[in-house]
């Protein structure tokens, strides 16, 4: 095929990109996509030796470019991480924060309190805390699979609450999006529990069938819930938390409940970073479906690095591409891709630095589709809140999805009016993503040590003991028998609370091109700058920690939690770059520990006025009608549910724009 063949090219092979693709090769259009990363291998299982053998289970851990042993280790490189400069497609990874760090490309910035609070330099280290992938099928790869609607609440955050920006239409966008989230649950192929989904609509008065009547059903019956799950629910039956029902909902999923198009879920609790047996969903499904259309070609290891525009209409007429045959090896070719229709699903980060490298068009100086100057800005995430404890009886944790549950009730309230909201995810994973368990715990009753605060004489805020076992003493070295037996009564006990807080859109928040650094292609790699600016998150923070403990107390569990102590500030290689203080409305100071949730939102963004937001409702340029974008940076909000589903409607809507466009255009 010539490059004058193809109705519409389309940049990254992520979810965002693969569902548009599918909706225009049904309907007869010559698609290409342009993918950066490899292609998708024909099993996994040279991904899952990668993961088996990884010190640290992070979500990028399997992936290429592996970030495990992949260099020699060195007085300044000790894990031996591959060097971001060498690779073709480097991201932000969990593990490789340090190397982004070379010279200094990110900050974190703590608002002046007062002087009993640590923090006030705007150079204080921080590396963005969540990571994606650049390969066939994106960041679905490593994603947990949790599949929640946002409300029709989240969409109106200014007008209902005075806080953030609403989306365009507020809460009738919605209404309009309802039959593409019907649309992303069926090509998902979500297990979820109408019934209990129902209950939880109801009480924040939510429409699941929406203005146009859709047919409102999950695919697949409810994953199995996990024993703790019961547990919680037990426990806060009755209960409520500032003016909200507290109750256990079970989440809806996607991965097969049941044999079908994929394999039945098999428990393996390593769904981040890989399901081995591909129960959960991944993009690859939704990619060979569009490729079987036969209108669809994928160029594997073609990374885009600009966009031409036309002089005269300022249409977008080509993008260019470099390409490369060996993984991290020189440029092999090179060249530009023209067609009628160009839609960027390159992720929150990838996507606004090819605009901003796209700079050299007369009158867009600033880079496609940045008129507003709103490209790279307003970067979100999910801040998450951890908060663990040990149950009194076994609830077996390790077995079965990460997560089959959570507390989705406390998801909007009039509290909005004055801090973030957030969902409560409930963890199946044990201590391993709060405490790195089980290796911990082992290497405490192992060697004598106290990590965990398993082992040792110390007590909680609450002024409980921490030592599990009062009959051992403390920093107890173990063997044989004893050792299996205590283990066992740790690891089937133990519980992790995690709260995914709502961000407000910051301007200063974003993404920009670095003046240095550059990957192995030539290309400047992203220069992100971020912090946690606004009391309204950091009092979420408050009622987070405050309900932790509440709701540990109902079970009669001990909480674990830990003080991360005061944020270390001086910009040395070793600073602390996810701590922080606060001191609350009461005058109580606070310790807090944050930790991304893999959510990257906000950096393209949607909006009613075109100086304050790149793309129209519709996922249009304001500034180039032929140029559409997906993905997470184009929510002006982050809301409080997982971005995943949305992303996969608001994917399926562009999808209809584009052939109701390109019809008016013939």
């Amino acid at each position: 095929m010539s490059n004058t063949d193809y109705d519409v090219v389309i940049v990254g092979a992520g979810i965002g990109g693969g569902i548009v693709a599918y909706e225009l090769g049904k309907a007869g259009k010559k698609v290409l996509i342009l993918e950066g990363g490899p292609a998708i291998p024909a099993d996994r299982s040279k991904y899952m030796d990668t993961f088996y053998r990884a010190a640290a289970k992070t979500p990028e851990s399997p992936y290429p470019p592996a970030t495990q042993a992949a260099v020699p280790s060195s007085a300044d490189n000790p894990l031996g991480l591959p060097d971001p400069a060498k690779e073709n497609t480097p991201r932000y990874t969990v593990l490789q924060v340090g190397s982004w760090r070379k010279p200094t490309q990110c900050y974190f910035d703590y608002p002046d309190q007062d002087p009993g609070v640590t923090g006030t330099s705007l150079n204080a280290k921080f590396a963005f805390a969540s990571s994606y992938e650049r390969i066939g099928g994106g960041t679905t790869w490593h994603w947990l699979g949790t599949c929640l609607r946002l409300f029709p609440q989240d969409f109106a955050l200014h007008t209902l609450y005075k806080q953030g920006v609403d989306w365009p239409g507020g809460e009738q966008f919605y209404q309009d999006l309802v039959p593409f989230y019907e649309k992303a649950v069926n090509e998902i192929n979500v297990a979820g529990d109408k019934v209990q989904i129902d209950k939880l609509y109801s009480q924040f008065n939510v429409d699941p069938t929406g203005q146009y009547g859709a047919n409102y059903d999950y695919p697949m019956p409810g994953i199995t819930p996990a024993m703790q799950d019961m547990a919680y629910q037990n426990a806060v039956t009755g209960w409520s938390y500032e003016g909200n029902p507290v109750y256990v909902t079970p989440t809806p999923q996607g991965r097969n409940s049941r044999p079908g198009e994929r394999r039945q879920c098999a428990g393996n609790t390593n769904c981040i970073p890989i399901c081995p047996i591909q129960a959960k969903y991944d993009a690859t499904v939704t990619l060979a479906r569009a490729q079987q259309t036969g209108n669809v070609d994928i160029w594997y290891q073609h990374v885009a690095c600009n966009i031409q525009l036309d002089p005269n209409t300022h249409q977008v007429s080509a993008i260019d591409y470099l390409s490369y045959t060996a993984a991290n090896g020189i440029a092999t070719g090179q060249g530009s891709i023209t067609a009628k229709q160009f839609l960027l699903a390159a992720h929150a980060i990838e996507t606004p630095k090819l605009l901003l490298m796209s700079n050299k068009n007369p009158g867009f100086e600033s880079g496609v589709a940045n008129s507003s100057d709103q490209v790279g800005r307003n970067l979100m995430d999910h801040i998450m809140y951890l908060g663990w404890g040990l149950a009194k009886e076994p609830v077996y944790p390790y077995r079965g999805p990460l997560s089959t549950g959570g507390v989705e009730s406390l998801r909007d309230g009039e509290f909005r009016h004055q801090r973030s909201a957030y969902r409560i995810e409930i963890g199946n994973e044990g201590w391993q993503w709060a405490a790195n368990d089980p290796g911990t715990t082992l290497a405490d009753f192992v060697f004598g040590q106290n990590n965990s605060q398993l082992n040792g004489d110390s007590v909680n805020e609450q002024g409980q003991p921490l030592r599990f076992n009062t009959k051992l003493p403390a920093n107890a070295k173990l063997f044989g028998k004893q050792l299996v037996q205590t283990l066992n009564q740790v690891y089937t006990r133990q519980l992790r609370l995690g709260y995914l807080i709502e961000q407000l859109p910051d301007p200063d928040n974003r993404v920009e091109l670095s003046d240095t650094l550059k990957d192995n292609l030539g290309l400047p790699r992203p220069k992100v700058t971020y912090r946690l600016a606004s009391n309204y998150e950091r009092e979420a923070f408050v009622s987070a920690k405050k309900i932790t403990t509440e709701i540990f107390n109902k079970m009669g569990a001990t909480e674990y939690t830990q003080d991360p102590g005061e944020p270390d500030l001086s910009n040395t290689p070793d600073a602390t770059s996810n701590n922080f203080q606060y001191r609350d409305t009461t005058g109580t100071l606070h310790n807090f520990k944050f930790y991304g949730a893999g959510h990257i939102v906000g950096t393209y963004r949607m909006g009613s006025d075109p100086k304050t937001s790149v793309l129209n409702h519709r996922q249009q340029s304001w500034d180039h009608s032929n140029l559409y974008m997906v993905g997470s940076g184009v929510f002006p909000t982050i809301g409080t549910g997982n971005p995943t589903l949305t992303i996969a409607a608001l994917a399926f809507q562009a999808a209809s724009y584009m052939l109701e466009d390109a019809k008016g255009a013939c």
